[in-house]
């Protein structure tokens, strides 16, 4: 016990260090991968070792509205399904998306897998990821100024690309802690089109990093409490985290708070319809200049665990 227990702690103190490493760099590029409130929910879009850990097939649609109000806001929609195979020792899963900002959308589909490893009353899985994704950018559909250049080459053509990337994790999990840490995007594929240049401006996909982690404290009998933390780097882009807490009552109803560094506060809850069922929402408020100009973001979230065996009680997951 003692020396899982050192592997687990030498495996974290490495995600730490990947994660710094990765960081590092003077090239700029921004967040470019969707954002989610429910992220908790939503696992397995940024870390492929998830799959199949809450040991049943599961399907998950989530829909966000950012910004309602700004023209061209983000609009995003998900719909991921995984489950456990090879007596819970594989886990595989699938993700569909569709992402719209402004006059670029990517829409596109991930395949994961994952393998795992017993450790005590958990496991640690190793998790890839293959995708790929159509984007999108209508340059000739913008409005410009009469009074600039004509034509302006920027804007001359449109984009249609077909991008292939990939992507790795790992996640440990038990009963009332889990911890991961995934990086999406390996492969810096570019996104203007081949034929035109403008001046040294090349625009990529960039490497993602992800660190996650949540604890579930018992608070009683009828209620415990879920705290998450998701931290997003992308080299030269501001690190961003997301902390949550959630007071779940009677493992039925949870409300919950949360904050993302330098952007938004959030309030949300999800509902236990059934033992199967679950419905999720999140109201977020910005805290930036933006909040003048938006009445806030919009995000739902619908998830359905399958029982194949007639005689398995579906137990509590938090995760």
């Amino acid at each position: 016990m003692r020396i899982r227990a050192v592997m687990i702690h030498k495996i974290l103190k490495g995600i730490i260090v990947i994660l710094v490493v990765l960081l590092q760099g003077t090239e700029l590029f921004a967040q470019q991968n969707a954002l989610f409130s429910q992220y908790m929910f939503n696992t397995l879009a940024f870390n492929p070792a998830y799959a199949g850990s809450r040991n049943v097939a599961a399907a998950t649609a989530l829909y966000r509205n950012q910004w309602v109000g700004i023209e061209g806001a983000p609009q995003t929609g998900t719909f991921t399904m995984d489950a456990p195979f090879a007596k819970e020792r594989l886990g595989l899963g699938i993700q569909l998306m569709s992402d719209k900002v402004g006059i670029t959308k990517t829409t596109g589909i991930a395949l994961c897998g994952a393998f795992r490893i017993p450790i005590n009353d958990g496991s640690l899985s190793f998790g890839l990821q293959g995708s790929m994704n159509n984007y999108f950018a209508g340059y000739s559909g913008v409005n410009l100024d009469p009074s600039g250049p004509v034509p302006d080459m920027a804007f001359a053509a449109d984009i249609n690309k077909t991008l292939y990337n990939f992507g790795s994790g790992v996640y440990y999990r038990n009963s009332r802690f889990y911890a991961g840490f995934s990086v999406q995007d390996f492969v810096r594929n570019r996104l203007n089109n081949d034929t035109i240049s403008v001046g040294d401006i090349t625009a990529r996909q960039s490497a993602h990093a992800y660190l996650a982690t949540g604890y579930v404290f018992p608070l009683g009998f009828d209620f415990n409490l879920k705290t998450s933390v998701l931290v997003k780097g992308v080299r030269g882009a501001p690190i961003q985290g997301d902390l949550n807490a959630t007071l779940w009552i009677k493992e039925v109803l949870a409300i919950g708070a949360e904050y993302r560094t330098s952007a938004d506060i959030s309030a949300m809850m999800e509902i236990k319809v059934s033992p199967r069922v679950s419905i999720g929402y999140a109201y977020d408020k910005s805290i930036t200049s933006l909040r003048t100009y938006n009445s806030g973001s919009h995000e739902f979230m619908l998830r359905y665990e399958f029982s194949f065996d007639r005689d398995r009680i579906l137990s509590p997951r938090y995760f």
